[in-house]
């Protein structure tokens, strides 16, 4: 797989919502950033070392990994952001779970909805990590 400036970019904007998460966010927001970081590096592993007969299986355990870990984080800490990433991240997993079952090729469609609702639960983490940072600093 060919690095482009887009996979960089993305990779760069992850992992900075990720740190922002673990370094200013609450409890809920550092294990949401951790969850987010390892499982992209999951991925990224899947995508450099399987064929890709088998990533359609591998990425449908990580999305179901992803969403077990939100779906814990929700029964633990219920808040609004943890409800919307993982509406989200059922999202992702339905995404590949059709993929895997009808064994269409990922073409373009795949992608635009892969990577914006990608951007979907980062934006639910950020938001979250702003609202538990600006809570704290208003309680000092």
């Amino acid at each position: 797989m060919p690095v482009s400036l887009f996979l960089i970019s993305s990779l760069a904007l992850i992992f900075s919502v990720c740190v922002f998460a673990v370094t200013k966010g609450g409890p809920a927001e550092r294990y949401a950033g951790i969850v987010v970081a390892v499982s992209t590096i999951g991925v990224e592993v899947i995508h450099l070392t399987v064929s890709r007969e088998v990533q359609g299986s591998l990425l449908l355990a990580m999305d179901g990994f992803v969403g077990g870990a939100f779906l814990l984080l929700a029964l633990r800490y219920a808040s609004l952001w943890l409800g919307g990433a993982l509406l989200l991240q059922a999202i992702q997993f339905s995404l590949h779970a059709y993929y895997f079952v009808t064994g269409i090729r990922r073409g373009n469609t795949y992608a635009l909805i892969n990577n914006l609702d990608s951007a979907g639960v980062l934006l639910c983490i950020l938001v979250g990590s702003l609202i538990a940072w600006r809570r704290r600093a208003a309680g000092k």
